[in-house]
């Protein structure tokens, strides 16, 4: 077996992620990972920090209480994410072997919050003791400037020049002047203005009566600006906009409820989540990937997420189609992995980007970006109506169509495949990004350039969605060559990678078109996009649904059959949400909603049994056990966006649920429900300018719909 040598882009896992509980802020391009006290200690594989565009700008920050750190009584994230709360108190204190203030006298209540690139913090202390005590409240904080994949575990070979000077009392500045020539500040700024400010410390001596409480802000701001005076009442006006701009980033038209406590949970932290992770672009709301490595716009994360999204709230759709098309690749350009008409990956807008020690700057090293890209864009105009966007789109689609043609198939056999144009890019392109991903049957991995099967069927709906706009763009003799295209391609797709001996669609074509005969999650994907043969599918189905691919909390990346399975690798054997989410619309849309209604009762039980009730962007892949919650992965980001949509696209599964704009028809086909979920309901599910309200009753595994309001045109179709 022939093994893949570790990516010099490969996360290094010496901490879990989730190890006592970190808690993760963000608004805009500004996030910030906390340990469970609300402190950040950066060491070598830990992620805390303040971080900003792909740079760390707080690497430390701790509170101490007499010189030792307190003890937590408590933490808790707020609902909406707007906000991590601590409460902490005083261990016992000693002197001269006497105890002289007794341990849980003095509570100490944290507040910490993120907006516009900055780090605010309210610390109360209360004295609860008959006496009153002399204490000591300090602070300790450094700025490392690490680039985000330095923190990640890469090494540099040089760095640039750090300052550190204290502008004045209560205010201290660092500065980094990098490589890329740009400076980079970090000002922490403290009101009222402590006893003592030093560098990198500071501290206030009180004197607490009894039943006295005190009151201290922070504030730390990651750009440079001009050195304005800051107090506690500022703090207050931040913290309403930070949550006035999260209510904005969540307010979507449609409301979700549901008899199961469980579900409305899950639901509603998903759609907090992705509140969170929403990020205000020129171009619109742009989903970013995830905390921590990948808060960035990624082009298949971002295009995933919007199709879960789509029957939600379109507008996502838009702003994610028009980033897109802002940065599809317009030339060769090697180090990038870019060629005219290739849709992004992944942007970065830190020092090793803007230096090239990292290709990620405006990276286009994914082979399944384009083709969804125009697929999301028919998708939003079956649920839109929207031509003028699509008009304006039309170009980029066209070029993106080119690329598939040309760049993307370039031996011309009809299929589109990837192989890196230089060391320095990803191995594997498609969504299982890991160097030893995409193996035979053996085990050997596979050389390229490779044609993954769910990417044939990306193709085949880029072509289907392409008709489909063309004609409604008058363009009527164009839409039927690329109709005919898409039945080229099915044909042609069943003849090379059906394997009959595993029951499933080949994982890939190899270099030399040998079948990659390895049963893996990525043939439901070919359900998603329906380029699967009706028979076949059936059979796909089951097979990933047998023993060795679900695990009884989602549908495995490969079986445990497979020579390379290992239920902890990334993508050998463990559960993804999204890759689970994409199958249960492709099982639904063959009509296969029982292994639908399984995944939907897995995944919302998995989530039930995660911190927050968040899906993380995966879980191992072991077996489940009895009165034992999935087994997590130490290095997955949580939240994370296609994870945080999946309820979402469990939710539209089950329901069979799909819009016709140009018929002003919402349509249901096989609606069911989990026995564990007796009604839903659907609040101002809009199409167009009208909107109805609905209450889909479960009876045994059938729903019955009933529509409690309706406002326009539109009409409401059912099928059982």
């Amino acid at each position: 077996m022939n093994e893949a040598p570790a990516s010099q882009f490969y996360i290094p896992a010496r901490q879990t992620l989730d190890g006592g509980r970190p808690s993760r802020l963000k608004h805009g391009d500004c996030f910030a990972v906390l340990d469970n006290q609300g402190d950040l200690l950066a060491f070598e594989g830990n992620p805390d920090g303040l971080y900003y565009r792909d740079t760390r700008y707080l690497s430390q920050f701790e509170i101490r209480l007499n010189g030792a750190r307190p003890l937590r009584l408590s933490s808790n994230i707020a609902d909406d994410n707007a906000a991590l709360t601590a409460d902490l108190t005083n261990p016992d204190f000693f002197e001269n072997g006497r105890l002289v203030l007794p341990k849980d006298m003095i509570h100490i209540h944290r507040l910490k919050f993120v907006w516009n690139a900055a780090l605010y913090e309210r610390i109360t202390i209360f004295n609860y003791d008959e006496d009153e005590h002399r204490v000591r409240i300090s602070a300790t904080f450094d700025c490392d400037f690490a680039d985000l994949f330095e923190a990640r575990g890469q090494k540099r070979p040089a760095h640039g020049v750090r300052g550190v000077e204290r502008t004045r009392d209560g205010t201290v500045s660092f500065a980094y002047a990098g490589l890329d020539g740009k400076t980079r500040t970090t000002r922490l700024q403290f009101s009222p203005t402590p006893d003592r400010t030093e560098i990198g410390f500071v501290f206030y001596d009180l004197m607490l009566k009894p039943q006295e409480k005190r009151v201290f802000f922070m504030r730390v701001s990651c750009v440079a600006g001009r050195d304005e005076e800051w107090s506690g009442r500022d703090f207050f006006k931040a913290f309403a906009e930070a949550r006035r701009d999260l209510r904005r980033a969540g307010d979507r038209p449609l409301t979700i409820r549901s008899s199961s406590a469980l579900v409305e949970d899950v639901v509603t932290r998903s759609m907090d989540d992705l509140a969170m992770l929403m990020t205000d672009t020129e171009y619109g709301p742009y989903p970013y990937a995830g905390i921590p490595w990948f808060s960035t716009p990624f082009g298949r994360d971002g295009i995933i997420t919007a199709l879960m999204m789509l029957w939600v709230d379109p507008a996502v759709t838009c702003g994610v189609l028009k980033m897109l098309a802002a940065t599809q690749a317009k030339e060769v350009n090697e180090v990038r992995d870019a060629e005219p008409g290739k849709i992004l990956h992944e942007m970065r807008f830190g020092e090793m980007a803007a230096l090239g020690e990292v290709p990620f700057g405006l990276y286009y090293g994914s082979v399944d970006s384009t083709p969804l890209f125009v697929v999301l864009a028919g998708e939003y105009l079956r649920r839109t109506g929207d031509l003028d966007t699509i008009r304006a789109l039309w170009p980029n689609i066209q070029a993106a169509l080119a690329w598939i043609e040309t760049y993307g198939d370039a031996d011309r056999d009809g299929f589109v495949e990837y192989r890196r144009q230089r060391d320095t890019g990803l191995v594997n392109q498609g969504w299982k990004d890991s160097n030893d991903s995409i193996f035979h049957a053996n085990g050997d991995l596979a050389d390229g350039p490779i044609a993954l099967c769910e990417v044939q069927g990306y193709v085949y709906g880029a072509w289907k969605e392409a008709a489909y706009l063309a004609r409604h763009l008058g363009l009527k003799p164009h839409a039927d060559k690329l109709s005919a295209r898409a039945e080229d391609l099915r044909a042609h797709f069943e003849q090379a990678f059906w394997c009959e001996d595993i029951g499933t669609y080949a994982l890939a074509l190899d270099g030399r078109k040998r079948k990659c005969a390895v049963p893996a999650s990525n043939a439901g994907h070919t359900l998603f996009s329906g380029i699967a043969d009706v028979e076949r599918a059936q059979r796909v189905a089951a097979r990933l649904m047998d023993n060795d691919m679900f695990s009884g909390w989602g549908i495995r990346t490969v079986g445990s059959s497979t020579a390379r399975y290992n239920p902890m690798s990334y993508h050998n054997g463990s559960v993804w949400p999204h890759d689970n989410g994409l199958i249960a619309l492709g099982l639904a849309r063959y009509g296969f909603k029982d292994p639908v209604l399984r995944l939907f009762g897995a995944l919302t039980e998995a989530a039930g049994n995660i911190d927050l009730k968040r899906l993380p962007e995966l879980f191992c892949g072991f077996g489940r056990k009895q009165r034992q919650g999935p087994i997590g992965y130490p290095v997955a980001c949580s939240p994370q966006a296609w994870a945080a949509a999946t309820p979402l696209a469990l939710i539209q599964a089950s329901l069979g649920l799909s819009f016709d704009y140009d018929e002003r028809e919402v349509k249901f086909d096989l609606p069911v429900l989990p026995d564990f979920v007796d009604r839903l309901t659907l609040t101002n599910l809009t199409l167009g300018s009208s909107s109805v309200d609905l209450m889909l009753t479960r009876h045994g595994k059938d729903a019955a719909l009933t529509v409690l309001e309706r406002r326009g045109d539109l009409t409401i179709t059912t099928t059982h």
